[in-house]
């Protein structure tokens, strides 16, 4: 018996295609937002400062690249 294709249409966009986005700092999983008309990976349910772990870690509410570097704003 030989199992069936594995359909992946249903789940287009939640990661890359490699695997999940893990941040570079602190190696915590990011989601995917379309806010501010750009795509950027956010950590997962950040909490004033933390992550969801719970840990204070500098970048939980920066948004970061599709390889898991905190985006810095330039002035």
């Amino acid at each position: 018996m030989t199992y069936p294709v594995f359909d992946s249409n249903g789940i287009s966009g939640r990661e890359a295609a490699g695997g999940p986005v893990t941040c570079a700092a602190c190696g915590c999983r990011l989601e995917r937002s379309f806010r501010d008309s750009g795509s950027a990976w956010f950590h997962f349910a950040p909490m004033a400062g933390r992550d969801a772990r719970g840990c204070k870690v500098e970048c939980a509410n920066e948004a970061h690249d599709a390889r898991g570097r905190a985006l810095v704003a330039t002035a």
